[in-house]
């Protein structure tokens, strides 16, 4: 897998970590081993921008996910489809203010965000209840098994 993390936040994130950290999730997910995703952190005024741009939405958000060639989980009796995943903005300031307030720090939201993002790019979404119900749960079962690797 190519996984490339540029931090122009200026916050100085573990990139090892958040390499670490989605090639476990690509893994679990069965994400073919020559997917490229690439994961870049924006400063708060950055991610407001591209909100804006490509959400239509106005103000800063904590991650954008722009998936390219739309690959999907693989599944257990399938070889997974190669491709390029896509592209995961996260904001780290956006982020230490939501650990923050939920109680778990910065680096538990940036796992969380960026878990979010990869499940984004491969085509889960949170629209409707069932969706919600099916994306978090993935996304917390996929987290319980990183933190206690």
């Amino acid at each position: 897998m190519t996984i490339e993390i540029l931090d122009e936040s200026g916050t100085g994130i573990d990139v090892k970590h958040l390499a670490q950290l989605s090639r476990f999730v690509m893994d679990a997910m069965r994400v073919h081993p020559l997917a490229e995703l690439c994961i870049k952190a924006v400063d708060e005024a950055t991610i407001t921008e591209l909100n804006e741009k490509w959400m239509d939405k106005e103000g800063p958000t904590d991650v954008l996910a722009f998936p390219m060639d739309e690959l999907r989980p693989g599944l257990v009796d399938e070889e997974p489809e190669e491709g390029v995943l896509g592209d995961i903005m996260l904001c780290p300031q956006i982020a230490a203010a939501q650990g923050e307030a939920a109680g778990h720090g910065t680096l538990a939201e940036i796992e969380l965000l960026t878990t979010h993002g990869i499940l984004h790019l491969l085509g889960y979404d949170h629209a409707e209840p069932e969706e919600h119900a099916e994306m978090f749960g993935l996304q917390d079962q996929l987290l319980a098994e990183w933190r206690s690797r």
